[in-house]
This record gives C-alpha cells, structure tokens and sequence, in this order.
C-alpha cells in the first residue's frame, strides 16, 4: 500500500502495544498498532521506518504482525495522540512501558544508542539516550543468553562484554566519557548510592521484557580508572529446568533421584563456582512432592524465587550483618519442622556438624562444596572436623558436576548467527557421582585414605568426570578442546 493511503486512528491501537512499546521507541522509529484481527496485529510505519525495528516488534508482541505504510507526519501526530490518551486512563504506563521494553535489540541498535548517547552528553543534554542505552545492553544480554554483563572501565575506553555459555566474548569498547553516565544509572535501577564511588555496593533490580521477568544482581568496584560494574542476570524460566533438561545420563540420575526421595540423609553437590550446582539442587527440588513435605533453605544469596515457579518453597537469605549465618539459620529451620532443607554452602566446620546432625535426626539435606571431585567430599568434610563415623552414617550421595558448552546444532561448530559465530550453542553438564554403599561407608568410619576411596567407588562402577566429559566428545556434543578446558583445567 502506498505512503498516506492509510490514516492513522490514535484510538485503534491496541492496549498491549502501547504497554509493551514505548513511546519513545514507536515515535522514534514511526509506528503504531491499529488493533488486532485474527491474532494478527496491523502496524502502521512511517516510509522511514527500520526495517529491523518493525520486525522485532512482532517479537516484542508475541504475535504476527501485518505492514501497512502511512504518511510519516500524520503517523507521528497519532502516535502521540495514542500515547496520551493512554496516560489520562493510566499515568503510570508510561514508566511501565520504559522498563517492560522494546523489541529484541541487535548490534546495529546498540551502536545507534551509543552514538546518540555521546552526542548527548557531549552536547549537555537530557539523560534520555543514556537511559535508553542501558535498557539496550540489558536486554541484548538477555537475547544473547547471557549470564553476566561486564563493564570494564580501562585507560581510555571502556570495555562491555557478555559471559555466554560460561566464556567471556570480546566484547565492544564505549567511549571513556560514557562510563560515569552507564555507572549511575545502573545504580539508580538498583536502588544504590551514586555519589559513593569509592566503595564496592550491590544492588539488585529486576527488567521485564513481554510477561518474562529477569533478575539483575549489580555489584561495583573502584579501579584507577573508575568504576567496574557486573551485572549478574538471572533468568528463572531460562535456568529453573525439569530435572531431564540437565542432561544427566539416565543411569546417574536414577541413582541420584533415588538418594534425593529417601526421608533422611546428606545429598551433596561439588564443583567450583558456576558449574551449575544451584540449578541442579533447584531442579531436585522440583521433583519432590512438595505438598507433603516441608521445604526450606538458606541460602547465600538467593538465587532464585521458587515460590514465582509455584513451588511451595520458603526460602531465607544469610545476613551476616543481622547475625544470620548458614549455621544458625540452619538451626532456626529446625524449629519450623522440615522434612528437606537445602543449605546454599558447607563452608565451615560449624555448618558442617550442624547438617549433619539433622541428617541424622531425620531430616533430607542438600547442600554443596567446593571440591574438584565426588569423592573429595568425604574428605573435606572430615578436614573440616567432622568425624568420620558421622560422615560415613550420614552421607547418601555425591554429584560431582561441570558445563560444557555444547556444539551448535544448526553450524555443526563452523560459526553462525545462532551461536554468535562461536560454534558453541548452550551446554551440557558433565557428572560424576559417589554413592555411597556399605563398603564405602565402612572405609570411611576407619579414616581410609582419599585413594583407598576413589579405588572403592571406580571399582564399584564411578563413571569419571573425565570419562564422562570423554563420552560425550565422542558422541560428538563437544569438543575436545572444551572437554580439557572445563573438566582438566
């Protein structure tokens, strides 16, 4: 249809539009609903419109869309016609619709923000581009799968880059001038102290985009050449998976669930920092009957809300400035009577007695450690200055686990626009598990050594982080490269 053939209606456009788009965003690229028929939205763009803009509006909406151009100039005056009728019925849609954002955002759009963001501030303008900057960077993570987003303020640029897949991409460079502007309004959103420079904060927000809810951890630190700023984003649809998405081989997962059902016990979960044991633990409680039992943790912090999954789960946060502590916290749960607790961390050797002594009146713990393998555990729990007996009668079971990136399906590892050009697309988990039976818990009662336990479990039939992580290389989901760098490295 040809420019001006069509004119506007301010008052067809639909309610779900005019939440989800802002009005910045449909004046900016010239476009407006006209309402929906038959599930399909008709959008009205100016002869100016990107293209990219328009498409990803049927993103944004979740549903299809149909183009029709208009006249630019009539097209803008109904834009804000639309907008403002839709604030005298609701005043505070507009704020709304800022942080519930735009359409999916590409790197084209990101470079266009920044320019306009420079400019602005160079010409000592509103603070609009760099608001809207910020919102870009957050939601490109989120379309990216991204885990953490990185400011990095260097000497004389700074450096943006995205933890994907549990590696850090290259990443862009910003001008230097941009940081202090990027800083502060991350700290707004986070409800934290922008004057205060000198001192690391946390602070945490939560972005919105359509009907899915994104949490967003925010920590900063001082360097010589200002403020670095990560922003943890944690995405309960995306990492709260059913038990089967973890990619734990049928065989370890039976014997593993099967220690996770009992009514008492210690089920624990190792590996280092961002191997997944959270989302392992979350996804065990999953598949226990949470309407007949009690289930409460302490964690350090939370990483997600389950109750939002509707889990009936109460969960608490240690608060080491209250006095909270994973110990007494623990001790507290106990008095709420539990059927299964899980404790974020055995860091000490009080945690570690307390958890095992509710282990051993009845309760299902689970908890993790920081070791590099399944059977490790035992150790570290007797180093820590539990003694051996109530380890051996308390212990069920140790997973041992890492992430491996697996190799994108659509690229078969050659670079694609799906994986960003790396050839990896999501990833699997790697598992080791110790169960302990009869004989390993004899051995452990008499204080036997790490290697008289490791030749127990490999004889009893341990499949090996690394034979495991060998299995799935040869099956062709990873590499060997990968296998050496997360499992060997």
């Amino acid at each position: 249809m040809t420019s001006g053939a069509v004119k506007p209606d301010p008052a067809q456009a639909s309610a779900e539009f005019l939440a989800a788009v802002p009005h910045e965003f449909a004046r900016e690229h010239g476009v407006l609903s006209q309402g929906v028929v038959d599930e399909v939205e008709t959008i009205l763009r100016s002869p100016t419109a990107d293209a990219n803009a328009v498409h990803n509006l049927g993103v944004c909406l979740g549903r299809r869309i149909a183009v029709v151009e208009a006249d630019g100039e009539l097209l803008a005056r109904a834009i804000d016609e639309a907008y403002e009728q839709r604030a005298g019925h609701d005043e505070a849609a507009d704020a709304t619709a800022e942080v519930r954002a735009v359409a999916a955002v590409d790197d084209a759009e990101i470079d266009r923000l920044l320019g306009a963001a420079e400019r602005d501030l160079l010409a000592t303008s509103g603070k609009a581009p760099v608001v809207r900057l910020v919102d870009s960077l957050l939601f490109r993570a989120v379309q990216l799968g991204a885990s953490d987003l990185h400011i990095q303020p260097l000497v004389d640029v700074v450096v943006i880059r995205h933890r994907v897949d549990g590696v850090l991409d290259e990443g862009r460079t910003v001008p230097v001038q941009l940081l202090r502007p990027l800083v502060s309004r991350i700290k707004v959103q986070g409800r934290m102290d922008v004057a205060e420079r000198l001192v690391p904060q946390d602070g945490r927000t939560t972005v919105t985009i359509g009907t899915r809810a994104v949490d967003v951890r925010i920590s900063t630190m001082p360097t010589p050449h200002g403020e670095r700023v990560v922003l943890r984003l944690l995405d309960a649809r995306a990492q709260l998976q059913v038990f089967a998405d973890l990619g734990m081989p049928q065989a370890v997962a039976d014997r593993y669930l099967a220690a996770a059902r009992r009514s008492s016990g210690i089920v624990l979960v190792t590996g280092p920092t961002g191997s997944g044991k959270t989302t392992t633990l979350y996804g065990t409680l999953r598949e226990l009957d949470s309407r007949e039992r009690n289930i409460m943790t302490i964690e350090d912090p939370i990483e997600y809300e389950l109750d939002t999954l509707g889990l009936p789960i109460s969960q608490s946060q240690v608060n080491t400035r209250k006095g909270v502590t994973f110990a007494n916290g623990l001790r507290h749960i106990l008095r709420q009577d539990p059927d299964v607790i899980l404790v974020g961390e055995i860091r000490d050797a009080e945690t570690a007695r307390v958890a095992i002594q509710s282990s051993l009146t009845g309760h299902l713990v689970f908890s993790t450690l920081h070791t590099n393998d399944a059977v490790s555990a035992v150790t570290r729990l007797i180093d820590l200055g539990v003694e051996p007996y109530l380890v051996a009668a308390s212990l069920s079971v140790v997973l041992a686990q890492r992430l491996v990136r697996q190799v994108c399906s659509e690229c078969t590892g050659a670079g694609c626009d799906l994986c960003n050009s790396t050839g990896f697309k999501g990833r699997t988990g790697v598992f080791e598990l110790l169960a302990v039976d009869d004989g390993l818990r004899a051995l452990i009662a008499r204080g036997s050594s790490l290697e008289e336990l490791r030749s127990h479990a490999l004889a009893a039939g341990m499949q090996t982080l690394a034979q495991a992580g060998q299995a799935l290389m040869e099956s062709g989901r990873t590499t060997a490269v990968e296998v050496e760098r997360v499992v060997h490295g």
